[in-house]
């Protein structure tokens, strides 16, 4: 049996049963929406010789970047490659894709997925899992440029908002703001539930400055895509960030306990945001309570991952915000022997994940020019170990307290001011500034 999909792509050996539920996962990843896992399991159960579900299942596992997920991900891989042999040119792709992420070519796998979008561009699992993997090395313009390859193909097709969300994101870390908040914004109002083009829009407000429209826009708009999302924690993450700029770290906290923590932890991903947050707090001086043990147990359980080091980086927050010496020294060693290894990994912790560990936990005891040495060189290359620019911010946030802790004038004096060229009316970049002249008069004096 073969059967085309709502997107004109040929299903090699499918139902029309099973291109239905194909269909219904695609639509609920594509907004972030549970559970796609779950219905792809559903469509395996009814036809398990079907290859592209396997695929599905393993694309969805793969890019949640957290090495918990690899048992069940490389069981659906082999299963997909098992039955490779009557998969079509388009799902043999994605199988390729997945055996060059699951051996740690995360940058092969991304541009064999974005191939092929290329040859199907109204293939929507493969420009996502492109999408994500572009955002996991930090290529900021890939983000733009792979979605506006295939922007064309989808006019007027199911999820072209979608496809719009996406290119939002990207036109945001590419730093075309507005037109990355018109683009966000009409994704929305094609579908509402769409949580990464809301997400867009908040990057937007968050690296102009425009904290207030943003607690308005993530409070408006979260009644539509909140309900059901995997995604949630994320946006609640950047709704504490504009909070926590204008000052209200109680509202942060607030965020942390009840909408942030609503997972309980229990990936990588919610686990970085959790670390995020708290962390940021840290570095200004406000309590945090107990909350860092709410992740000391997920970060524990992945400390010898060595999977992606932008995870080992927050997982090092939580360490030092624990106080546990030993599982610094640990996680050190740990990124330390990925960084001799090979593959995509070894070069994000040789280049950004080892220094950076370093640093933050010079910071920690209270060594800010051993901070300052270690972060200073590697901020402007932070990218090539992923994220974002809002999350890559910790850097320029880290060295902007450890500057002032340290007494170094010149550097905090660069750092707020820098800040400030980017979001004039922040109330944390203008109190920076304003701590880094009393230091002056303070010398003077």
């Amino acid at each position: 049996m073969n059967a085309t999909d709502l997107w004109g792509n040929a299903v090699s050996g499918a139902s029309p049963a099973t291109v239905r539920g194909l269909e219904a996962a695609t639509l609920k990843l594509h907004a972030y929406q549970a559970d796609p896992v779950a219905d792809i399991d559903a469509v395996i159960a009814e036809q398990p010789d079907c290859p592209m579900p396997h695929a599905f299942r393993a694309g969805v596992l793969a890019t949640a970047l957290d090495k918990a997920f690899e048992g069940e991900m490389l069981r659906s891989l082999e299963a997909a490659e098992a039955l490779a042999p009557r998969a079509n040119d388009r799902e043999r792709g994605h199988i390729a894709a997945l055996r060059l992420w699951a051996d740690g070519d995360y940058s092969g796998a991304t541009e064999a997925w974005g191939r092929t979008a290329i040859a199907h561009p109204r293939d929507g699992l493969a420009v996502q899992f492109a999408h994500i993997g572009d955002f996991a090395l930090g290529y900021s313009h890939m983000l733009r440029d792979r979605i506006a390859r295939v922007l064309p193909y989808w006019r007027g097709a199911p999820g072209q908002g979608f496809m719009l969300g996406m290119h939002a994101f990207g036109l945001e870390e590419s730093g075309d703001y507005a037109a990355a908040e018109e683009v966000g914004r009409k994704a929305l109002t094609l579908d509402r539930q769409d949580g990464w083009a809301a997400h867009a829009v908040a990057h937007v407000m968050e690296m102009t400055g425009r904290a207030a429209e943003g607690v308005a826009f993530i409070r408006a708009t979260a009644p539509d895509w909140a309900p059901g999302s995997m995604f949630a924690y994320h946006n609640w993450w950047h709704l504490a960030l504009f909070h926590l700029d204008r000052g209200d770290a109680a509202e942060a906290l607030r965020l942390f306990d009840e909408d942030i923590a609503g997972g309980n932890f229990g990936q990588a991903l919610e686990l970085v945001d959790g670390s995020a947050l708290l962390w940021r707090l840290h570095a200004l001086g406000h309590p945090v309570g107990d909350r860092w043990h709410r992740l000391a147990d997920g970060w524990k359980a992945r400390i010898a991952d060595g999977a992606y080091a932008f995870n080992d980086l927050h997982a090092m927050m939580a360490f030092v915000g624990l106080g546990d010496a030993a599982a610094q020294r640990e996680l050190i060693a740990n990124v330390r022997r990925s960084a001799e290894g090979a593959g995509t990994n070894a070069m994000m912790a040789r280049e950004v994940g080892l220094p950076a560990c370093l640093g933050f936990a010079a910071f920690g005891q209270g060594d800010y020019a051993e901070a300052v040495a270690q972060l200073l060189p590697i901020r402007g290359k932070a990218n090539r170990f992923g994220g974002s620019h809002a999350q890559r911010d910790v850097f320029s946030w880290t060295l902007t307290e450890a500057a002032l802790r340290l007494g170094d004038k010149p550097l905090a004096e660069a750092m707020a001011t820098e800040r400030l060229a980017a979001k004039p009316d922040s109330p944390l970049n203008l109190a920076w500034a304003r701590r880094g002249a009393a230091l002056e008069a303070k010398r003077a004096a």
